[in-house]
């Protein structure tokens, strides 16, 4: 029997909090399961700093993908017997819903910010470079590892297949809405995804939804809406994030500048210098980061000192309202109000932005054009969803923009009643409040 069609002679099954259970037959897969690479994804939280907002948020990227994985598994089920699905494809959906966030790094998105990394293409990187992941895959065949790079950089023929793992309504996105409502404790993330996994069905390029599932759709594209703004885009989040960037940009900093660490950052060096080789991104991962934290919170730097110790005992920055467009002259009194008081701007006065759009539809020629949820109609006709649905209408195409100003409440407050600075200072933050 080929590689490709080998089952173990018994089922694996994972329990979930989720799904109940994650069931696992082929071998490609419990030897992907087994590399690595895809174990690594332990060491990687699946929502970054949410951890200290939501005490729950301890989930990792290894939950999350077999979670990927089982509801693809539960739709190509669904699909088996369907026109329009080419059974083919099936190890090679499933091969890309486990490994598509194979290339995460530690607290993925300020890390490649920092860094200017791509975690996309790190993935791909492990797909196709001299890992355990692609020895696993080339025992399927040759270019078994080049179609799932493929499929998860959305480059691959089949789009039908393609938008199993990356769409406006994808696996992806049902299992991490539902993960991060159960591990944050909020109720926002769940909606009737049973539902929705009876009622898609393959059609040509994509995946469509039968028209009697619409109010189920609904349901989803409004728990998304509500999980960004609740959960994803928490003010108490985005603080952490702004210390754990502000870390990483002044230990950057200061090695560039040749200071001399009290222990050698040696897992960092190829970040610093911008020439990170996939061996060295492999090793990378959340212990390592939080251990040099921790050794941080000790170094003769006042400024990496302070950050690093904020960030390990969770003392966050405080946070008001802030109009970039009204607020521009308060702010550039406050940027030189905080240097007459000693305290960088660059790292304790901080603007960050979040903005989210919900829902959108495909308009051509504009910067990230949106393939569109379609529904199924009774005539066999297919109609893009907010045509149907008042309540995405309502949504649809709404970019949301919110923007906080982060400082240290605790150093102002601590400085002498009397100082003209702290009485200037305070009141222009409570204006913004």
């Amino acid at each position: 029997m080929a590689y490709k069609d080998e089952q173990l002679h018994e089922e694996k099954v994972f329990k979930d909090p989720v799904h109940r259970y994650v069931h696992v037959r082929d071998r490609v897969i419990w030897d992907l399961i087994g590399t690595r690479e895809f174990q690594r994804l332990r060491r990687i939280k699946q929502l970054g700093t949410s951890f200290l907002t939501f005490h729950g948020a301890e989930h990792s990227r290894l939950n999350h993908s077999l979670g990927v994985y089982e509801i693809v598994r539960r739709i190509l089920v669904n699909f088996a017997d369907r026109p329009n699905w080419n059974h083919e494809e099936r190890l090679l959906c499933l091969c890309a819903a486990l490994l598509h966030d194979l290339g995460h790094g530690p607290f993925s998105h300020s890390f490649e910010k920092v860094f200017k990394l791509d975690h996309e293409e790190f993935t791909k990187a492990i797909i196709l470079g001299d890992t355990e992941v692609n020895k696993v895959l080339k025992k399927v065949s040759k270019d078994f590892p080049q179609k799932v790079a493929d499929v998860i950089n959305k480059t691959y023929e089949d789009k039908l297949v393609v938008s199993l793992i990356s769409s406006q309504i994808d696996a992806d996105r049902m299992d991490y809405l539902q993960r991060d409502a159960y591990f944050t404790g909020v109720s926002y993330g769940h909606f009737d995804m049973e539902r929705i996994l009876r009622v898609m069905r393959p059609y040509e390029d994509q995946v469509v939804v039968k028209e009697s599932g619409m109010h189920a759709v609904e349901d989803y594209i409004m728990s998304r809406y509500q999980m960004y703004w609740q959960v994803y885009f928490h003010p108490v989040t985005r603080s952490a994030e702004v210390i754990l960037t502000k870390i990483l940009h002044r230990a950057k900093a200061l090695y560039e500048e040749g200071y001399s660490f009290q222990m050698e950052p040696t897992h960092f060096i190829s970040l610093f210098e911008e020439k990170v080789s996939l061996k060295d991104y492999i090793q990378l991962d959340e212990a390592v980061v939080l251990y040099y934290f921790q050794m941080w919170a000790d170094e003769k730097d006042p400024i990496l000192k302070d950050l690093a110790y904020r960030f390990v005992n969770r003392r966050l920055f405080k946070y008001v309202e802030f109009n970039p467009n009204l607020q521009m002259k308060e702010w550039m009194e406050l940027h030189q109000l905080f240097i007459d008081i000693g305290l960088d701007p660059d790292y304790y006065l901080v603007v960050d932005s979040s903005s989210d759009l919900p829902y959108d539809f495909y308009r051509p020629g504009e910067e990230e054009e949106r393939l569109p949820i379609h529904l199924f109609m009774p005539n066999k006709e297919l109609r893009e969803l907010s045509r149907q649905s008042e309540i995405v209408e309502a949504i649809s195409g709404k970019k949301r923009t919110d923007h906080k100003l982060y400082y240290p409440r605790d150093v102002i407050l601590q400085l002498p009643d009397d100082s003209q600075e702290k009485k200037r200072i305070l009141a222009l933050l409570h204006h913004s409040e």
